[in-house]
């Protein structure tokens, strides 16, 4: 939902603003690459263990994350990111 106008707030108010969306994005940053590590991490164990069916059973349990393989690569996907993305 988006709302047009405008709105009076003060400088720390302001301040305060900046640094949570600053804090957030550094927050969404390191939850990617933390999702990526864990994806290589993944792919690796997938060479040295017959994990299908743990994955299975985690992606039939998981109700925010996927884990998909792509040839020998693992990947996480979110599921919340994908629906909002999706839509």
């Amino acid at each position: 939902m988006v709302v047009k106008g405008t709105v009076s707030i003060t400088l720390e108010d302001f301040q305060a603003l900046l640094k949570s969306s600053e804090e957030s994005l550094r927050t969404k940053e390191n939850y990617a690459k933390a999702a990526k590590e864990l994806g290589v991490f993944l792919s690796f164990l997938a060479t040295r263990a017959d994990l299908e069916k743990y994955v299975d059973e985690f992606n039939r349990q998981s109700k925010t994350a996927t884990i998909v393989f792509e040839g020998t690569k693992a990947k996480i996907e979110l599921k919340e990111y994908e629906e909002t993305n999706n839509s």
